[in-house]
Parts: structure tokens; C-alpha cells; sequence
């Protein structure tokens, strides 16, 4: 038996002292709670009737659980026992002591997309019902919760009725920042009431995941700083201009820091729902949600579906020269002294403003301004990988699949496969 609760056993339960060298006991710990599995010799038990035994235990598991709930921590004192049985030789006793309920707060901010609320509510609600139907009891207590009791959404298509408002959750386990729609720095204006409620739940322990453009309204919450982070691919630049101390981790679907989660662009957040339920319940729960919402549970990169447009909400001028030198001219193999000889600067202070400008090294924009001119060749038209290799600048067949993959996550014929309706 489990050293934790051995004493309370033999004695608090009120085993009588002669059964004490005979009794077995067990603890079982899963994702929903502890399991306690008692057996003792009958003939060590004789004059008690199973009915009085039922009761006494019954009376008994409540100072027992009271102790274990401060050692094993967040068990409920749940004290019905659930299973009494005998047989000749042995009285056995099953008793579950179910964890408390994980209470999520799904935020409704000014400005949320609506779907990055309903969805974290349609999916944790759903596991409770799986749990349920098996006789379980239910993981999450769900509530949305806002600045007011209604918000209207999706210019004024949709109004939420919040559970609660802020002020009246004083402690949550798990807060859920859904994706925020038009200007960022409006939205996160609209909602800087959220900042000192969130932090201080982050404070008492509660853990906080963004979902999508969420983490903007995360991140100014100062709770990211020095910390890495994903957020929809397309917003990447301005996020990196608003939170330069944020480690933004470009195409990752999941990050995890310090019990901060964020998920990347769109439905990505889907994944985070399903890797919160994994840590919360179990793998078999989490798959089967996935199956259920038809989610590919494993996806751990949006590199496939990301566009690479080119970093130019900067105001070095010589930069966006070279920048537009670059994609007017894929086909070429430019070096960097000819970059830096077009725009009249030398070369070390070249290199140091590229970098700063676009955040990423002349020879990375260059490959990525290729890759993505490939990846519009295999979505439109007939070329095989070889006329396509070659019209975007490249003649080393395994360089460019090597390099192809490294962005995009596929290999060009999966790319091709995936994205073009004539393949």
C-alpha cells in the first residue's frame, strides 16, 4: 500500500488489531483521481456484519480522506464507497476519490473572433460528456467570463452571455484567450481591464493559453516578455514590432513556457485544446475528441500553409530596395556584395540593417522568396520539379528539396499533391 496512507488504514479506519497484519491495501493514481483498493481476511473481521462494516467505513473515510487530501492534494472528500464485496476468504473494499473539477475561464474580450470562443467551450464540454457516458465524472467546469455580462460580437451579428465577470471569478485554474479581430493595438485598448485580473490569477497559479491573435492581448500582459510564443503566421511582423522581447517562434503550432501555452494562425488552436486535454485527462480522451472534431491531433507545424509576403513595415528605404531587387529578380543567384553594391552600402553595415529590418539574414529572405515563388509554380501549373528548381534560381536538385522541405514542412511532390487541383 501506498506509504502516504497506510497509517490512516490501520489506524483510523478502525481495523481491529488483529486484522491489522493481514490487511492489503493499494493506491491507484490517474488522470480523474485515486483509486483506494482495501482487501481483508473475513475471519479477522468476526462480528461485523457487512452492513455495520459498510457503515463503519463510510463514518471512518471521512477523517481518512480529510489526511490525504493534504498529502496527495486536490482529491475531493467524496466518501460513498462505491464497492463492497466478499467472497469466503476476503472483504473487499474499492473507493474512489474523484480530482476536483479544472475550472477554465474562457475569456470574451471586446473584439473576439466568435468561433475561438464557442470552440474551447464545444470541445471541453464534449470531454465531459465522454466522461459521462462512461460513469465518470465530468473533467472541467467551463465558464465564459467577461467585462460585462453581454458582448456583442462579429460587428454586432452575436452577442455572448458571459457566466461571470471578472471580478466575480477570484480563482481559476485555466484561462483561455480567444483570437481579437481588426487593429490589434485598438483591440488590446479595449481590453486593458483584462491585464491586472489575468495576472493576478497567473500569480495565484492559474496557467493561461492563447488562442491564435490572442497572444497580442497575452503578450501586453507583460506575462510573455522574455519568453517564446506563436501566433497566426500572417501577423508575425507586426507582433514582432509591438513585442520585441518575445521570442515569436515562427510556424510552430504549440508553445509551452512557465505554464503560458499559445497556439498558432487559425484552427492551429484546435491543437492546443487537444494537447490541454491530453494534460488534463489522458491520451485515449484526447484522441478521441480528435476523432470526433476530425482533427489531425499529431500537426505540429503551420509552415505548410504559411505565405511568405516579405518583411517591409520597416522605414529603411535601402532595405526595401534591396528587398524588391531580390523578388523582381528570382531567378538569379544574386550574392550579397551585388545586393549591397545596388543600394551603395558597404557590406557589413548592409548585412547588420537587412537583419534588423526583415529579422532575417539576407541569404534566409532570399531562399524564402524562392520557396514561396516554387510553392506558387506548383499550385498553378504542369512543371515538374526540375523546370521549377530552375526558374526560381536553383540547380542542385537536393539543396532545393532539402531546403523546400525545411520551409514548407512537405516534400514539393506533397506540396503539389496537396495544393494543386490539376496534380
Amino acid at each position: 500500500m501506498n506509504s502516504l496512507c497506510s497509517k490512516f488504514y490501520y489506524d483510523e479506519l478502525g481495523v481491529p488489531p488483529k486484522a491489522k497484519n493481514f490487511i492489503r491495501a493499494s493506491c491507484h493514481f490517474s488522470a480523474f483521481g485515486v483509486v483506494l483498493f482495501v482487501s481483508i481476511p473475513s475471519q479477522s473481521l468476526r462480528g461485523f456484519s457487512l452492513q455495520s462494516l459498510t457503515q463503519h467505513f463510510r463514518k471512518r473515510m471521512k477523517y481518512v480522506c480529510k489526511h490525504t487530501c493534504i498529502l496527495l492534494k486536490k482529491i475531493t472528500s467524496k466518501t460513498t464507497l462505491s464497492k463492497v464485496e466478499t467472497d469466503t476468504n476476503l472483504i473487499y473494499i474499492c473507493q474512489f476519490y474523484p480530482k476536483a473539477m479544472k475550472h477554465i475561464s474562457i475569456l470574451v474580450p471586446e473584439t473576439a473572433v466568435i468561433e475561438a470562443v464557442a470552440d474551447p467551450s464545444y470541445l471541453f464540454n464534449m470531454v465531459n460528456q465522454f466522461l459521462e457516458s462512461a460513469g465518470q465524472e465530468p473533467a472541467f467546469n467551463i465558464e465564459l467570463v467577461g467585462l460585462t455580462k453581454d458582448v456583442v460580437l462579429g460587428n454586432k451579428l452575436f452577442s455572448v452571455h458571459t457566466n461571470h465577470c471578472i471580478n466575480e471569478i477570484t480563482k481559476t485554474d485555466l484561462i483561455i484567450i480567444p483570437a481579437i479581430s481588426g487593429d490589434m493595438k485598438n483591440a488590446i485598448e479595449l481590453n486593458q481591464e483584462y491585464i491586472p485580473w489575468i495576472q493576478e490569477q497567473y500569480r495565484l497559479g492559474a496557467e493561461v493559453a492563447s488562442l491564435c491573435v490572442g497572444a497580442f492581448l497575452l503578450a501586453s500582459s507583460g506575462l510573455l516578455q522574455h519568453k517564446k510564443c506563436s501566433t497566426h503566421w500572417l501577423y508575425a511582423n507586426e507582433f514582432r514590432n509591438m513585442f520585441p522581447d518575445i521570442e515569436l517562434v515562427d510556424g510552430a503550432i504549440i508553445t509551452e513556457e512557465h505554464k503560458i501555452y499559445s497556439s498558432g494562425g487559425a484552427n492551429s488552436y484546435w491543437n492546443l485544446l487537444l494537447y490541454l486535454v491530453e494534460k488534463y485527462t489522458n491520451r485515449n480522451l484526447a484522441i478521441l475528441a480528435s476523432k470526433f472534431f476530425a482533427i489531425d491531433i499529431d500537426r505540429n507545424s503551420q509552415s505548410t500553409f504559411m505565405m511568405f509576403n516579405g518583411q517591409k513595415e520597416h522605414p529603411d528605404q535601402a532595405i526595401i530596395k534591396a528587398q524588391e531587387y531580390i523578388e523582381s529578380n528570382v531567378e538569379k543567384r544574386i550574392s550579397v556584395e551585388e545586393l549591397a553594391d545596388h543600394c551603395t552600402i558597404g557590406r557589413r553595415s548592409f548585412e547588420r540593417r537587412f537583419k534588423k529590418a526583415t529579422n532575417n539574414t539576407i541569404v534566409e529572405y532570399m531562399q524564402r522568396v524562392k520557396i514561396e515563388a516554387a510553392k506558387r509554380s506548383f499550385e498553378s501549373s504542369y512543371k515538374n520539379i526540375n523546370e521549377v528548381m530552375y526558374d526560381v534560381g536553383y540547380s542542385d536538385s537536393k539543396a532545393f528539396r532539402t531546403l523546400f522541405k525545411k520551409l514548407t514542412g512537405l516534400t514539393p511532390i506533397e506540396y503539389r499533391n496537396k495544393f494543386n487541383k490539376l496534380a
